[in-house]
């Protein structure tokens, strides 16, 4: 019963995910900050960025997938996993419809190094997968308000409502604005 109470809650959160990319106005929101400490995921060699969402502290990382040389797998450039900080800070994979419905993450070669990424369940926003020419790492980019950020963290902020119909407040994007490297975190009211 636990399991199927999670999976219910993730794919509530996959349309919450995916409303987020139809009905969102880009306008700046300061109010409601969550009521959770999350915690920063650490130690995570090709992390590129992480997804935090309420009414708990586990966090979605998204990893840059690499075979033993290094190179990136072309088909699959991003691994999507959990880290259960409710459990242990356990490692787990997505299930089936957090895969398909909510979290996983649809890729296309765009370029040489280039990749452009969609969540599935939000695929109006794209996001950038690119090796960057200053530190030859790869790094994650969105357009938010007019402003390119290289993507640290997304967190979704969800206050009530149900299954169908979860409550989205509003959506954070925090990362570094490319134009003048400062951190920046803009806020997406829905």
């Amino acid at each position: 019963m636990k399991v199927l109470s999670f999976r219910l809650f993730f794919l509530s959160a996959a349309i919450a995910l995916g409303s987020f990319a139809t009905a969102f106005s880009q306008t700046q929101d300061q109010s409601n900050p969550s009521p959770l400490k999350f915690p920063v995921p650490k130690g995570i060699s090709n992390q590129l960025f992480y997804l935090q969402r309420d009414p708990n502290t586990n966090t979605i990382i998204c990893e840059l997938n690499t075979d033993a040389k290094g190179q990136v797998n072309k088909d699959e450039p991003i691994l999507v996993y959990w880290i259960r900080y409710d459990e242990n800070s356990e490692k787990k994979e997505l299930g089936y419809v957090q895969r398909k419905f909510a979290y996983g993450i649809n890729s296309k070669a765009i370029g040489k190094d280039q990749y452009e990424l969609r969540f599935v369940s939000h695929k109006k926003l794209p996001m950038y997968l690119v090796k960057s020419e200053e530190d030859k790492k790869y790094h994650v980019y969105v357009t938010v308000n007019n402003k390119k950020i290289q993507i640290e963290r997304i967190f979704l902020r969800i206050e009530g409502g149900s299954f169908w119909l979860p409550n989205v407040k509003y959506v954070e994007i925090k990362g570094v604005n490319t134009s003048n490297n400062a951190v920046i975190t803009e806020r997406i009211k829905i």
